[in-house]
């Protein structure tokens, strides 16, 4: 059968059969596990989870479809080059082991808001923090409704524009329906479930794929060599990103963005608020990464015996091009259901994903604007809850529209934009306020506007946007930077920036004795459970 007509329509309803019944359990676990309390309780579902529950869900967080579908398919395509996307991400993950996780629990309450503003002036820099928080989110998740539309289109043979562009209406709203109910209580559990379920299925398609080839990692690489047309170029650096001294640099880029991004990414950030304490964060980090390790093993090989199996050229052609790699693989290899598990993975994947980054914008925007900004601190825990679940419905909105704008881009790609402004936004300003006693409020705002208004602005006048065949609007060309992810200049940027602003605000807008207090309370927790 052409693996491009995968889908007649007994498949079509199996698949749609299997994600609607995930669906299902899951939002029957959602209402009863969630919690309708106080803003504690639907922010950081009470700090009730332990370090091996929180890791899971962490992990559940951050595999996303860019993991999934985005890096098999890159592996499938590109080899080598593929691969790097998996050590970026599984490397990240020291970055919030030794230097942010303690700390970040320790200082803050819900949100990265807290550890910024903590000896700061409150209402500017929660402000700050809630605008980066909020381009990011929007950024990642635009990312994984692009991956449901190609996802729909291969599975259930949806190849209309307004088709995929309905399904991804129909994910945000069933992602939105998991926030409102739910809370983080009840989006913790989904991620727990979504990632075992995800690490079981890339489990058994790894057994079955080596099982084609006679458990031979060998003539596994040479069968995905043999139907690449880059042969056994695959297996070294170069297919992607060695073609030009322009190509590298954007490698190298994308490298800067996906190490420094995770620091940076606030979905992540507030999971550290979800365990009692800080010896449960470190845990929570121990936990993920051993998960996220095992699974970019097993995505390797998948990769390369999607290549084998399915051949680059098929991969390619098929609706959702790269995307499609693991899909397409699943079904050489276990047939309608096997494809009917993967579907079903796959879209938990993308809900999941996206329901935490909601949960994490609409966190922001009622904690810090509304409840800080907005009315400095005299608000009820309940009226936080409303404004955040209204704001949950905007957020959710946006990403729709915007999922449907960027339907067909590689999501790896993508995902790696979103790293490059949590790298650019956040982490120094992060660092630099947990480290770096001088630091004050005008060097905040400098390194977080400075870093995410210099991302925007290259992405903008990119490649990605224009004067592509790839770009988002290929028909026109207003690009002038060169490389399509900006990390190697809006990084650097960023911290600069809250360098000189420290300097140019001078010692007398620091709090020694915020700061002190911020120090102790940093390395010991005294004075951090949540209330």
């Amino acid at each position: 059968m052409n693996d491009q007509q995968l889908m007649p329509a007994d498949n079509a309803i199996i698949n749609t059969s299997v994600f609607a019944a995930f669906v299902l359990i899951t939002l029957f676990i959602v209402y009863r596990v969630s919690s309708r309390g106080s803003s504690s309780d639907y922010f950081v579902a009470g700090s009730s989870f332990s370090g091996a529950q929180n890791g899971i869900a962490l992990s559940g967080d951050y595999l996303s479809a860019a993991s999934f579908l985005g890096i098999a398919g890159a592996i499938a395509v590109y080899g080598y080059d593929g691969f790097l996307y998996s050590i970026g991400f599984l490397v990240a993950w020291l970055i919030n082991l030794l230097l942010v996780a303690e700390r970040m629990r320790n200082t803050g309450r819900f949100t990265m808001g807290d550890v910024l503003s903590f000896r700061m002036k409150q209402r500017p820099v929660r402000a700050a923090a809630a605008a980066s928080t909020l381009a990011i989110t929007i950024i990642y998740m635009i990312a994984q409704m692009a991956g449901a539309g190609g996802l729909v289109a291969l599975l259930l043979d949806v190849h209309s524009t307004f088709g995929q562009a309905l399904v991804i209406a129909v994910v945000g709203l069933v992602m939105m329906v998991y926030v409102l109910v739910g809370g983080m209580k009840g989006t913790t559990w989904v991620q727990i479930i979504k990632a075992a379920m995800l690490l079981l299925c890339v489990a058994l398609i790894t057994i079955f794929l080596l099982g084609k080839f006679g458990y031979s990692m060998t003539d596994l690489l040479l069968g995905a060599a043999e139907n690449n047309p880059n042969g056994r170029e695959i297996f070294a650096p170069g297919v992607q990103y060695g073609k030009s001294e322009l190509t590298q640099l954007d490698f190298v880029s994308l490298s800067l963005a996906l190490v420094l991004g995770v620091g940076g990414l606030p979905h992540v950030l507030m999971r550290f608020y979800t365990v009692p304490n800080a010896r449960e964060a470190r845990r929570s980090v121990a936990w993920a990464i051993w998960v996220v390790a095992a699974f970019y093993i097993c995505t390797l090989i998948i990769g390369y015996g999607a290549a084998a199996l399915v051949g680059t050229e098929a991969i390619q052609n098929a609706p959702g091009a790269e995307n499609s790699a693991a899909p397409l693989l699943a079904y050489r290899i276990g047939g309608t259901v096997l494809l009917g598990i993967v579907a079903a993975v796959a879209f938990a994947t993308i809900l999941a994903v996206v329901a935490g980054l909601t949960l994490t914008a609409s966190a922001s925007f009622a904690h810090d604007i509304y409840a800080n900004v907005i009315r400095r601190g005299d608000v009820d825990s309940d009226d936080v809850v409303k404004v955040a679940r209204m704001t949950a419905l905007v957020i959710g909105g946006a990403s729709i529209l915007g999922g449907i704008l960027v339907n067909g881009q590689n999501i790896a790609f993508l995902v790696g934009l979103a790293f490059a402004f949590a790298a650019s936004a956040n982490l120094s300003t992060l660092l630099y306020s947990l480290f770096w006693k001088r630091f004050n409020t005008r060097g905040t705002l400098w390194g977080i506007y400075g870093g995410l208004s210099s991302c925007l602005l290259l992405v903008i006048f990119s490649p990605v946007v224009s004067g592509s065949p790839d770009s988002i609007l290929p028909s026109v060309d207003f690009a002038f930077f060169p490389l399509k992810n900006p990390g190697i200049v809006s990084i650097p940027i960023s911290f600069i920036c809250g360098i000189i602003g420290t300097f140019l605000g001078g010692r007398d807008e620091v709090d020694e004795e915020r700061r002190a207090e911020m120090e102790v309370r940093s390395l010991t927790g005294i004075g951090s459970r949540l209330s």
